[in-house]
């Protein structure tokens, strides 16, 4: 069964440019990986500080293998000091 997946994160203050740059990144990488169906970046027209995932991956275990891939260990570590909390992660079931 497909995971789909929203992932909500902020960028501090005036780091908006460079939480952009470490997301593109990681989008990249992780389109690479053999269970993502679809994996899309947003950032909110009014608060550019805002970025939205949605995501699909193949299973949940294909979406535990992501989360244990370097990129995301090196993105947790390379925006540590420019996230505003904590990313905000809903996974859902496509209705219609």
């Amino acid at each position: 069964m497909n995971i789909n997946l929203t992932a909500i994160i902020k960028s501090t203050e005036g780091n908006e440019a460079a939480m952009k740059g470490l997301l593109l990144e990681l989008l990249t990488e992780s389109r690479k990986e053999n269970a993502c169906i679809q994996y899309d970046l947003h950032q909110d027209q009014e608060n550019k500080n805002l970025f939205i995932f949605h995501e699909i991956w193949e299973s949940q275990e294909g979406l535990d293998l992501h989360n244990a891939q370097p990129h995301i260990d090196r993105f947790v570590a390379d925006s540590a000091s420019i996230i505003d909390g904590s990313a905000i992660l809903y996974k859902t079931e496509k209705v219609a």
